[in-house]
């Protein structure tokens, strides 16, 4: 089998690595000459940690990075509100783990993986521009640094983000969903938020100045490296962004801090969408990840989703190779995917979007479900704790070889 992954990105390049371990020949191609190291994801939750260690990579991962200590939600004046263990209540051999370790950095750990299995390939400068198929094969015309090119393989798949060219040479411009009113400006900030007693992970619940500020290095103090990612005015330039800038630091985070009290590493203004594909196979054309749908960032479920996506798609394809399964597996991926997607990942992250931008932390107390029951619970609840952050697992993680199913005469069929 081949297979074609348009898209070099923490999905694809993670897809790439699951099929070339065993033995189908892959060609990735990305339109960039680089790996993308704009702020993104920082941390993977109990569904994305298994798949990545299903990879091979998570121990890599372990060593570069840290669990954080907890997470927790804070009004605009830094009052904590309530919150979650996360390294508290995980067991020390638990071996799924929420770990941080930025995307600048899975990329290239995904791609040295890479160059130790020989039937992957990265073409990068590879822009594809044109997409078919038949009953038979895939295909994709590509304009590279020598000139145009036509690739074919078995399959084609779409990683290529929120813009994906895949997705648009299938559905054009219909990518059903919405547009947030809000806009989000991500950044990557040293700042001393240990002085302050702020825990690893804290989200800031208020209608104007909400906004998420994560630890993303294990070093302490001024040394620590944080994800702030804050609410700003639509419609902004990203000159008028990085000018209003200070003002909302000495705004919302703690200790009002003058510029030269913090150092801005990475600025990057983006949209954000609940967005979700027709269909996620189309013939031998697929979709994963972003390509395939979109969420706002609070919670994480954009990077757990599309990485849980990645594991089911390629044991799919895994199971066609190897002749445990027809193609028709891939209609289970595009049903249970889509199905995941509207059932937890876009109700669940809306709810986490609105909490923390929709409501003053004063009604947060006393109206939200979330601090009223499960919160408090998971406070005092050691046990429930564990379970309400493993648990995401079972909701995001579909074990599609469950359709496998070799016939006693040689031909594969699907289980029902």
């Amino acid at each position: 089998m081949k297979v074609i992954i348009v898209g070099a990105g923490p999905s694809g390049l993670l897809l790439a690595l699951f099929l070339g371990k065993q033995g189908i020949s892959v060609d990735i191609l990305e339109k960039s000459s680089t790996l993308d190291t704009q702020p993104r994801a920082t941390h993977f939750s109990t569904p994305a940690t298994y798949e990545l260690g299903r990879a091979g990579v998570l121990d890599d991962m372990d060593r570069g990075g840290f669990v954080p200590n907890s997470v927790c939600w804070r009004g605009l004046d830094g009052t904590r509100l309530g919150g979650l263990g996360i390294k508290t209540v995980f067991p020390e051999d638990y071996p799924h783990k929420m770990v941080c370790f930025p995307l600048d950095k899975l990329s290239p750990l995904l791609c040295e993986h890479i160059t130790r299995v020989p039937s992957v390939r990265v073409h990068w400068s590879h822009n594809v521009v044109m997409l078919g198929q038949n009953d038979s094969s895939a295909w994709v015309e590509v304009e590279t640094p020598e000139g145009s090119r036509k690739m074919s393989a078995d399959y084609v798949v779409g990683c290529d983000g929120g813009r994906s060219i895949v997705r648009r040479e299938l559905f054009g411009e219909d990518f059903p969903g919405f547009t947030w009113f809000e806009q989000i400006v991500a950044t990557n900030t040293y700042y001393d938020f240990d002085q302050f007693g702020w825990e690893d992970s804290n989200f800031i619940i208020h209608p104007e100045h909400y906004f998420m500020a994560a630890r993303i290095s294990p070093h302490r103090n001024k040394e620590a490296l944080w994800r702030i990612t804050y609410g700003e005015m639509p419609g902004l330039t990203r000159d008028e962004l990085l000018a209003r800038q200070p003002d909302k630091f000495r705004t919302f985070l703690p200790g009002h801090p003058e510029p030269g009290s913090y150092n801005i590493v990475n600025f990057s203004p983006y949209k954000i969408h609940q967005r979700c594909a027709p269909k996620f196979r189309v013939g031998r054309v697929l979709l994963a990840a972003d390509a395939a749908h979109l969420c706002n960032p609070f919670g994480g479920l954009g990077l757990v989703g599309g990485i849980t996506d990645v594991g089911g798609l390629a044991d799919c394809l895994i199971g066609i190779h190897q002749g445990f399964a027809n193609d028709s597996i891939l209609d289970h991926y595009d049903r249970v995917r889509r199905e995941i997607y509207h059932r937890t990942i876009n109700p669940a992250s809306s709810e986490n979007f609105m909490r923390v931008c929709r409501q003053d932390a004063t009604h947060a107390l006393k109206h939200d479900a979330f601090f009223v029951e499960i919160a408090k619970k998971a406070a005092t609840d050691r046990n429930f704790g564990l379970k309400l952050q493993a648990g995401l697992k079972d909701s995001l993680v579909h074990d599609f070889t469950q359709y496998y199913n070799t016939q006693n005469n040689g031909e594969t069929s699907m289980s029902a």
